[in-house]
This record gives C-alpha cells, sequence and structure tokens, in this order.
C-alpha cells in the first residue's frame, strides 16, 4: 500500500471527481480486465510464485486480490460480504483497504492458477457493469479514504477500480519480467489522468516528460522542476512504491 498524499482532500463538499468522461471510464475499465487475463494467462508454474513490490504477497496472493475487488464489483452482495467481513475482522489502528485486500487473498487463495485466470474472465464483463451500472445518485455520494481524504463513488468506481489492477500489472510485469503492454489508447489515457490528478495536488510549476508509448509531455507554469522518466516508473513513484524527491513526493491514489 501507499503512503498517504502530501495534501489529501480534507473539504466533504469538494469530494473528488472523476477527471474523466464516464464512457472512456466504462472503454478503459474493459480492457484493463481484458489486460489482466492475457497477463495472467501467461505466467509460468515459477512466476506465480514470484514475489512483488507488495510486501508479502507474491504474484499468485496479488491475482487473489485483484480477483477479490473484480467479484466485489461485480455483485453487490458479494461486496456487502466483503465489507461486512472486513469490519468485523478490522482491529485497532488498521486500515480498512488492508483489511480487505487481506480477505480477498484468503478468500482466493485456495484456487489454482488456471481457476484464477478463468474466474477473472467469468468475472469481467460483470464487474464492468457492475461498476458502470452505479445510479447517478450513489455515484454523487461522498465517502472518507483514511488515506487521501474525501472522494466521490464516482471517482472510486470510475478511476481508482481501473487504476489499481493497472498498477498490480505493473507489479506483476517487475516481478515475472513479462514486458507490459503499452498502447497511447489505454495505458496512456490512465498516465494522463494519474498526471492531471498528481499536478492539481502539487500544484506547483513543472515539466514533465514520461518516455514510452504511454507517455507525454505536460507543463504547468514557468521555471518549475524539470522531470523526465519511463511512464511506468512515474506511476510507481506517485504511488509509493520507489525512494522519490521534489515534487514526486506527491502521492496518487491506486
Amino acid at each position: 500500500m501507499s503512503a498517504p498524499p502530501t495534501s489529501p482532500t480534507t473539504d466533504r463538499a469538494h469530494a473528488r471527481r472523476p477527471g474523466i468522461d464516464r464512457q472512456v471510464a466504462r472503454r478503459l475499465a474493459t480492457t484493463e480486465y481484458d489486460r489482466v487475463g492475457d497477463l495472467l494467462e501467461r505466467l509460468t508454474p515459477e512466476q506465480w510464485a514470484a514475489p512483488t513490490d507488495c510486501p508479502g504477497w507474491d504474484v499468485r496472493a496479488m491475482a487473489g486480490h485483484m480477483l477479490g475487488m473484480m467479484q466485489a464489483v461485480a455483485s453487490r452482495r458479494e461486496l456487502v460480504r466483503q465489507v461486512v467481513a472486513t469490519l468485523r475482522a478490522r482491529g485497532s489502528g488498521e486500515l480498512m483497504i488492508d483489511v480487505l485486500t487481506a480477505l480477498q487473498v484468503r478468500r482466493n487463495a485456495s484456487m489454482t492458477p488456471a481457476e484464477v485466470v478463468a474466474e477473472v474472465r467469468r468475472t469481467a464483463l460483470r464487474a464492468v457493469r457492475g461498476r458502470t451500472g452505479l445510479p447517478d445518485v450513489l455515484r454523487r455520494q461522498s465517502m472518507a479514504d483514511e488515506q487521501y481524504g474525501w472522494w466521490t463513488f464516482a471517482y472510486l468506481i470510475d478511476v481508482i477500480f481501473t487504476r489499481d489492477p493497472f498498477m498490480h500489472r505493473i507489479d506483476i510485469s517487475r516481478a515475472t519480467g513479462i514486458p507490459m503492454v503499452a498502447t497511447p489508447q489505454h495505458e496512456g489515457v490512465i498516465v494522463d489522468d494519474v498526471v492531471k490528478e498528481w499536478a492539481g495536488r502539487h500544484g506547483s510549476p513543472f515539466v514533465l516528460e514520461l518516455t514510452g508509448p504511454a507517455g507525454g509531455r505536460w507543463q504547468e507554469g514557468e521555471d518549475g522542476e524539470r522531470i523526465s522518466m519511463d511512464a511506468f516508473e512515474f506511476c510507481r513513484a506517485v504511488s509509493g512504491r520507489a525512494p522519490v524527491t521534489g515534487l514526486l513526493t506527491t502521492q496518487v491514489p491506486f
């Protein structure tokens, strides 16, 4: 899990909203789940056991969490079950998200890798429908995240639930050596949204050049900090997965 950002949204009236269009969010969710299934299908038995950047998780555990989150958004009943179980298991001082993800890993631990892949494929369409079918009245509601302040359910559904598997694909790619799939139309859109949120959070002038198919160039103001790096390494940096300095210490939720 990543550390809290420099300036969380503490005002409920200004809870964070999605920076991307709802139809774009649906397209990104659909493609991202397909990418997850494609990546997991390529893993060898040895790669399933590889350690990842998330402490205590190998690739198999990470896949169990990714599937568990898909199962939660695919079914309101399953979502309620997971939330209730998390609240019951949560100890003093524990972050709810940490307890929830650990629960997802445990619940899917008995599945074989082949079963995990099959369930990801089976659940993907229902997960997209579950996310995009949330009524507007609920999308406008807000919640207080323990690390990042207030955000709307629309932001959680449209943005975070796609950034999470995207970041974990990066984790798995680093753990296994399998190259990340990268296109401007998908990964590039996710990275652009991350950059814009990061820029809004720190509010300082900068010039950012990110390399690779998902990269690009962004600038705000004059005489700001200049940063040049790989697009996926930028995402790792602002997620708290890498030691950083300067504006990169401003973090973005994934």
